[in-house]
């Protein structure tokens, strides 16, 4: 493995807990605390990750960055930021990782299954399918009958996750030219 797997494995961690840790607070402003999380706005950046370590490195090595992200990520969520005394902490950290795994492994297969297309479908396409995933599986899992509003919440994560991605195509087209395409 190279340098760049290891630091990508590491962002992708970093990633999946700060958006956990930042998914416990509702933005309170405009009127949006039932509708949004800060969460939101890092999570993306996983699925821009993972669209690089494909089109760079090809489909084995992205997934084995998703695995070892996923260890950092929720191995660190557990450990720094979940209260063993708190249910819903207890089920953010479970629903992270199944959400997490989940997703990001879809959106490595279905990346690889668009690659040859023009530049811009497979990441747009494979981090707007793998957002709706992620969004509904952590939602459900973490916040069902918790009093949480969570239908709102992952309506409202989702609609800036979706704006998120399409955001992330231009630092996905500026990076492209940094790493080689795998064949």
């Amino acid at each position: 493995m190279n340098y760049n797997f290891y630091i990508l494995s590491f962002l992708m961690g970093v990633v999946v807990l700060s958006s956990n840790y930042l998914v416990q607070f509702p933005v309170n402003y405009y009127g949006l605390s039932e509708i949004l999380t800060y969460g939101a706005f890092s999570y993306p950046i996983a699925f821009l990750i993972t669209d690089l370590a494909n089109r760079s490195y090809g489909k084995s090595i992205a997934k084995k960055i998703v695995y070892l992200g996923f260890f950092i990520g929720v191995g660190s969520t557990i450990i720094f930021s979940t209260n063993f005394q708190d249910l819903i902490s207890i089920r953010i950290a479970f629903g992270s990782g199944i959400a997490f795994i989940s997703a990001q492994l879809l959106d490595v297969q279905i990346f690889d299954q668009l690659r040859k297309k023009r530049w811009f479908i497979a990441p747009l396409t494979s981090s707007l399918i793998g957002s709706v995933v992620d969004t509904f599986l952590f939602f459900s899992i973490s916040f069902y009958a918790t009093g949480v509003p969570w239908v709102t919440l992952s309506l409202g994560d989702l609609l800036v996750k979706l704006i998120v991605a399409l955001i992330m195509l231009i630092p996905f087209r500026i990076l492209l030219n940094t790493f080689r395409p795998a064949s």
